[in-house]
């Protein structure tokens, strides 16, 4: 694996604030793409004997059984969001795997790319072309007294001559590009609008080598991930580009992958492995996705043989104690990871009460974070000191950090400070003048975990003095391009974000990212926080080449958005991954899906 660095895409409407700067790293978890409706089988008899449940798995040993709660509508290859991204990835990678794979916060190939291109391997040119200025300074199209150079990225992209669709036909460059011109027709989702926002242009050198050219104004260390992967023209030739999602091949779609789909129903999807495949063949040669209603029927199918292994990225927190036990007492193994989904608390800094820093450490330091992560996951994701994810290389050293460990003395202490007591004993804190410690907190409705942390912090405040009114609202309002986030009208907001492999900054914590009415309300700094040498700081961290100086620079903002508390993140999500004893070669990852290597995996 080459040990450099990628961010994930961003959401369209916050890429429209900085196009042609850098890839962003965090996007809104808003809850989970509407799955597919799981008809709910009949009810499972008593656990079979052990001697049994081996019968069972000798009789299919030629078939993995993969389980999970739910399907996802369609298995495009180009997700409409963030969030579908994160719930059709074990699917999509079987038939598309990644050309270049998110792994352990950097990246990999898999073998569809021959390289990835760098520019001391020689396929990144970096050159120098004229602009033109407006007249604020922006780089324009339009002819003008002002002329400028600035750097462009040209970026060589080498496809495996190896690689063919699962019906035979070999991959060419030309599928690259037809899934570009495919997109430029209609944007098939946010990552796909955000890289053609980027891109200038997207042409066939050869047969198997394509070339991204960006735009001249964008810098950033992700830019060999302006690839765009391939679709089958000789399949999708003639289709409607805005209906391609509503097409059989969304339903049905002919891959490069180590496995086929060959059939779909409202409950399975159905793979044979592809003979076509370029890489190393999977040890089973069929591989079924079953979905079910819920946790317990997917346990009871594990625990009976009729599954191989299950995976989720919600699970409840009692189901996470029935598996602790299945494991405990060897008839299943439990493997966690804490993914990519961070959940945090913004601090709107329009809302007086919360300018003053010290009732933000009093909120932090009150809140006991760890107590939560104990409830809903056993202790086993950390509690977060930064935006940026422990796993980031990118990551701030925490002794080199402004930490809040749970301190409610500290935290009644600061509250008192800012001139805030409770003179009349009704257990709510106020100043002289009369304002109370009153603040609503914004979430989305429907999310148990949301709903669990939301009555913690409610007590844990209630305890300092402050009251906290719950507002749970559904995702697509809480979200909306004219809801309370982009308008910026709560008190406090828990939700979380994606992370990616590349920490981003500029679209989550950069001064022009306040939604305003002066950009639009584009932009995702819900806190509003403008500080000068921290801005500068996420600007040089998200758009400089320069490794080092990249480091120092996501160290200084990360110290300064410490100390300063825009937001109090709070804690990864949990992924589980759970499989009968004998499954081996299973490798979770919090950024790569589970499917990522299927090739490896094999039975004792």
């Amino acid at each position: 694996m080459i040990q450099q660095r990628l961010r994930s895409a961003a959401r369209l409407i916050a890429l429209l604030a900085f196009a042609g700067i850098a890839l962003a790293g965090c996007t809104i978890e808003g809850g989970v793409p509407t799955p597919t409706v799981v008809p709910t089988p009949a009810p499972i008899g008593p656990i079979p004997t052990g001697a049994v449940i081996a019968e069972r798995m000798a009789a299919r040993s030629d078939t993995w059984m993969i389980g999970m709660v739910d399907l996802p509508p369609d298995i495009y290859p180009y997700p409409q969001s963030a969030a579908t991204q994160r719930a059709t990835a074990p699917i999509t990678e079987l038939l598309f795997p990644a050309p270049i794979l998110t792994y352990n916060y950097g990246y990999t190939v898999t073998g569809v790319l021959e390289r990835i291109p760098t520019l001391d391997n020689g396929d990144v040119e970096l050159r120098k072309v004229d602009v033109y200025l407006d007249a604020t300074g922006a780089i324009t199209t339009t002819a003008t007294d002002v002329v400028t150079q600035v750097d462009q990225l040209v970026i060589t992209f080498r496809w495996n001559p190896q690689l063919r669709w699962s019906d035979g036909t070999p991959v060419t460059a030309d599928d690259s590009v037809f899934a570009y011109e495919l997109a430029k027709a209609a944007p098939p989702g946010d990552a796909a609008s955000e890289l053609l926002a980027r891109t200038a242009a997207y042409e066939k050198v050869d047969n198997h080598t394509t070339r991204a050219i960006l735009r001249p104004d964008y810098v950033g260390a992700a830019y060999f991930m302006s690839y765009w992967t391939p679709l089958p023209r000789h399949l999708l030739q003639g289709v409607d580009p805005a209906r391609v999602r509503q097409s059989e091949f969304a339903q049905r779609p002919v891959g490069y992958g180590p496995y086929a789909l060959v059939e779909r129903t409202s409950t399975e999807l159905r793979f044979e492995r592809n003979p076509y495949y370029f890489g190393p063949a999977p040890s089973a040669s069929r591989l079924v996705i079953r979905a079910f209603a819920d946790f317990e029927l997917l346990r009871a199918n594990l625990l009976n043989g009729n599954l191989d292994l299950g995976f989720a990225d919600r699970i409840p927190p009692a189901m996470l104690d029935r598996f602790d036990s299945d494991s405990s007492e060897q008839t299943l193994q439990v493997l966690t990871v804490p993914n990519p989904i961070w959940e945090h608390i913004v601090f709107n800094l329009d809302v007086p009460i919360l300018q003053d820093i010290r009732v933000r450490r009093a909120i932090a330091y009150g809140t006991n974070r760890q107590a939560i992560v104990d409830a809903l996951f056993d202790g086993r994701t950390p509690v977060l000191d930064s935006w940026v994810l422990p796993g980031d290389q990118l990551a701030a050293p925490p002794d080199q950090l402004t930490r809040y460990p749970y301190d409610p003395d500290q935290a009644r202490q600061l509250l008192e400070e800012a001139g805030y007591t409770d003179p009349d004993g009704d257990g709510i804190r106020a100043t002289a003048e009369g304002v109370t410690l009153t603040l609503q907190l914004l979430t989305t409705q429907g999310s148990a975990v949301r709903s669990e942390i939301a009555r913690r912090f409610q007590q844990d405040m209630h305890a300092l003095g402050i009251e906290i009114e719950i507002n749970e609202a559904p995702s697509e309002e809480m979200f909306d391009a004219d809801g309370p986030l982009y308008l910026r009208q709560f008190d406090l907001a828990l939700f979380g974000w994606i992370a990616g492999a590349e920490p981003g900054g500029l679209q989550l914590w950069s001064c022009a990212a306040v939604p305003s009415e002066s950009n639009g309300y584009r932009g995702e700094n819900f806190a509003g926080w403008c500080f000068r040498d921290a801005d500068r700081a996420v600007r040089t961290a998200d758009t400089t080449l320069d490794p080092v100086e990249r480091a120092e620079a996501y160290l200084r903002q990360q110290q300064l958005w410490t100390q300063e508390l825009p937001a109090l993140p709070l804690f990864q999500r949990l992924s589980i991954i759970v499989a009968n004893p004998g499954v081996q070669g299973l490798s979770p990852d919090a950024l790569a899906p589970v499917t990522w290597n299927v090739s490896a995996w094999k039975r004792k």
